[in-house]
């Protein structure tokens, strides 16, 4: 099976952004507490804030707080992170280092959250600072906050970088921003986390052009993001490159974006067809099965004696299944160059195996359609691919 690698995401902000006033005070010197022992997992945090905080806005605060205030930017390895970590590598090492990139600070940021039940999930894009698009990817997150969507970026949130090294310093500008002010410096890969009714295009992100027009085809942003959690997994992969695509491959990190999108997609559904594959090859085993016991019955001249019903049933139970599994198998479009020669093989042996199997329910056919007396001079000894069956 080909491994499906991440795209990376790997920017900071570089400049201070004006501050406002935190009117969190009193859940931050609480957060600022919590135990050590409770740090060493996502699981001790949410627990954490889910015994001392009540409201969605106050756990969201607290899940902020912490991620910004405990992680630092990993700026020798910007530009080279582990490519083949996966989500929950990426957490347990950020909690153990207590350094990362954007993506890092995301998966913190976005497992605490759902561990509170506090809807939430990453989100893929580029950025812009000062009017000039940068040229890396990026990675924050959206969190639905009594059942409006809001925008938090704890890597932003965090700090700056200044010659060259990480500064903490906590940004609440990126703490439960408007989508249609963070807009301005954050533009998704996938318009649908853009959660407007009019979505702005790639070319108008370069542009400037983030006011709302309304004079554009309305997207109700509502009902396609709860299709989205409606659908597989493939069906979200599908779906999501066809907005990117449509939304204009402005740059090359939007071409690599989607590139990786219809890709996994492929993969994806590659992945999926091989375990229809192997469903089809136990049932094909299952089938086969039940056909040599039926032809070691008919070598023993049907004995012990059964009701015509039952011999009937012994030899149809068999072809009806092998004519499923080739049904099956020729709905399956592509596995992949790797399986391709095991799918060819399998579609013959499921052909040959109903060869056989229809020459047997011709002979059942005809020796049901005789007298007992004229049946027991039917009776020869049959072969299983040339292999005598005794």
């Amino acid at each position: 099976m080909r491994k499906i690698v991440s795209i990376l995401f790997l920017f900071l902000s570089v400049l201070s952004v004006a501050q406002t006033k935190n009117i969190y005070a009193d859940i931050d010197n609480k957060v600022a507490k919590i135990p050590a022992e409770s740090t060493k997992t996502t699981e001790g945090i949410a627990k954490f804030i889910t015994d001392n905080f009540k409201t969605e806005n106050e756990k969201i605060r607290a899940v902020f707080y912490w991620t910004a205030s405990n992680i630092s930017y990993d700026v020798p390895n910007m530009h080279s992170p582990n490519q083949l970590e996966s989500s929950q590598q990426k957490i347990e090492n950020t909690l153990k280092s207590r350094k990362g990139v954007c993506i890092h600070y995301a998966e913190v940021f976005n497992d605490i959250s759902n561990k509170v039940g506090i809807k939430c999930r990453i989100i893929e894009g580029y950025t812009k600072q000062n009017g000039k698009v940068d040229n890396l990817s990026h990675a924050w997150c959206a969190a639905q906050i009594d059942s409006k969507w809001f925008v938090f970026d704890p890597t932003w949130g965090a700090g700056v970088v200044m010659n060259g090294k990480f500064v903490k310093r906590l940004n609440n500008v990126y703490f439960k921003a408007e989508p249609s002010k963070i807009i301005v410096s954050h533009m998704p890969f996938d318009y649908l986390w853009q959660f407007s009714n009019y979505p702005i295009t790639n070319a108008d992100f370069y542009a400037g052009k983030i006011q709302l027009d309304k004079t554009r085809k309305y997207f109700d942003f509502e009902k396609e993001i709860a299709h989205y959690y409606k659908i597989s997994e493939n069906d979200q992969l599908f779906e999501s490159a066809a907005r990117v695509e449509k939304n204009g491959l402005k740059n090359a990190m939007i071409l690599e974006y989607y590139n990786f999108k219809k890709n996994h997609w492929n993969t994806t559904m590659q992945n999926a067809n091989v375990e229809k594959m192997n469903t089809i090859v136990e049932e094909l085993n299952e089938a086969v099965l039940q056909l040599n016991d039926f032809i070691m019955y008919r070598n023993k001249k049907f004995k012990p004696t059964f009701p015509d019903e039952k011999i009937s049933q012994m030899i149809e139970t068999p072809r009806e299944k092998l004519v499923k599994c080739q049904n099956d198998v020729f709905k399956i479009p592509a596995v992949g160059a790797e399986n391709t020669a095991n799918l060819n093989s399998l579609k013959k042996t499921i052909a040959q195996a109903l060869i056989q199997a229809d020459e047997q329910a011709a002979f059942v056919k005809e020796y049901l359609s005789k007298s007992k007396l004229i049946r027991k001079t039917m009776f020869s000894k049959v072969s299983w691919l040339g292999i005598p069956l005794n």
